[in-house]
């Protein structure tokens, strides 16, 4: 089942449990979708389209999420808000590397390509986004670097 009509049976089901912030979630990413639609010519609404949209929006509220920490209780609701909504397009995204693999990736490919030196920190996060882009969080892969060239 492609993810449209996973998203779509999700829609169905949410409006049957009269579910409002499921079907928040879902109109919010087809108003992305729609919007990426029309900025793009020639681009088609297919499987990789929807993840780009759901693994930006994931992007967009795990910086949110960061944002509330410092913010305590009055940004509760914002912030369950936000994890509910992250959840969601986390069910349909490729799972990523925990940090722990994530690291032992930098290592390995540190140590293959020869990178030692804190200022080639650049070089080292090229080679492993080069490879594993869709495996890694570009963050994670930022504080193994830092980590290990350090």
């Amino acid at each position: 089942m492609s993810i449209k009509e996973e998203i779509s049976e999700a829609l169905k089901q949410a409006r049957r449990d009269r579910d409002v912030d499921t079907k928040r979630v879902i109109t919010m990413l087809k108003a992305k979708l729609t919007n990426e639609l029309k900025a793009t010519q020639g681009v088609e609404e297919n499987d990789a389209l929807w993840l780009n949209v759901l693994a930006a929006y994931a992007k967009e509220l795990k910086k949110a999420l960061a944002s509330f920490e410092g913010l305590g209780e009055r940004a509760a609701e914002a912030k369950a808000e936000s994890t509910f909504e992250l959840v969601f397009c986390e069910k349909f995204l490729p799972t990523k590397l925990d940090e722990a693999a994530t690291t032992a990736l930098v290592k390995t490919i540190a140590a293959t390509e020869g990178i030692t030196a804190k200022k080639d920190i650049g070089r080292l996060m090229g080679a492993v986004m080069r490879g594993h882009k869709d495996e890694v969080d570009g963050d994670l892969v930022r504080q193994a670097a830092q980590l290990v060239l350090s």
